[in-house]
């Protein structure tokens, strides 16, 4: 085996935070700018969900050879034919690995079925499975949100040992991944071994709450949005200032943010 191949990180390319470990936000300028064009006036069908379905392949390859386990690959070339050293040994994703994607209605559907669809390439089909949860947001009299209400679920059998994606392009709050999150841990048996939110987006509300209820839960993310902090809070490393660090408004909708993706996304304006 070439040494290349016996030990390497993979951890991708990220911003520089103070939010913990288990948070990576990628510093991608394609993807930022895939994302920053999906976030425009304008964008519609069948544009926006083309920009979408790319940034979630792009996000989903990032975890899966990220957080996947991994196993050593040993295969012989074409070049057997001529010379006994055509073989290639290296480490690869452990094609064994069981994993469960949740689609949430209604923006987290088409993200989800792209995770699940490229977890069918790499890994082995039967052990791929994907669930389908109804959620939507709880608000109060001022409408902020308050949490979020399940309304249906189709849940295809236990989690144990498998790990859980949780593709949602917005991370705001926190309710639907903690709703989510609730319901696997008391209606669902067995536990996962890796629990990964996956977003477009996530703010430093959102990172807090996640953070405090949900430790073990990874997150990964494409861009942080803090844009309703203060000018300079903007100018320090995120979360050095976590606390002074805004990225909701007073509706709980972020701040530059995409302005209802899930709307665009599904041509229904409601």
């Amino acid at each position: 085996m070439d040494a290349q191949y016996s030990s390497f990180a993979s951890a991708p390319a990220q911003i520089a935070h103070l939010y913990g470990p288990q948070v990576h936000i990628l510093a991608d300028p394609l993807a930022l700018g895939m994302l920053a064009r999906a976030s425009t006036q304008g964008v519609v069908q069948p544009e926006m969900n083309n920009l979408v379905r790319e940034l979630y392949r792009l996000l989903a390859h990032v975890v899966i050879a990220a957080e996947f386990p991994r196993t050593i690959l040993r295969t012989e070339t074409r070049m057997i034919e001529h010379t006994p050293l055509g073989v290639w040994h290296g480490p690869t994703v452990d094609a064994n690995t069981k994993a469960v994607v949740v689609a949430l209605a209604r923006a987290g559907l088409l993200p989800s079925q792209i995770s699940y669809d490229f977890l069918n390439q790499v890994l082995r089909p039967s052990g791929v499975r994907q669930d389908h949860l109804s959620l939507g947001r709880l608000v109060d009299g001022s409408g902020q949100v308050t949490g979020a209400a399940l309304a249906g679920v189709k849940i295809g059998g236990p989690i144990d040992n498998a790990v859980m994606l949780i593709p949602d392009p917005m991370g705001a709050t926190g309710s639907t991944v903690t709703r989510v999150i609730e319901h696997y841990a008391s209606a669902v048996e067995g536990q996962a071994q890796k629990t990964i939110a996956m977003h477009l987006i996530v703010t430093p509300e959102y990172l807090r709450h996640i953070r405090g209820k949900h430790p073990n839960v990874i997150v990964y993310a494409l861009r942080l949005d803090r844009g309703l902090s203060a000018v300079d809070v903007l100018a320090t490393i995120p979360g050095s200032r976590w606390d002074e660090e805004q990225g909701l408004n007073e509706h709980h909708y972020i701040v530059p943010g995409a302005g209802g993706l899930g709307e665009v996304m599904n041509n229904a304006f409601v």
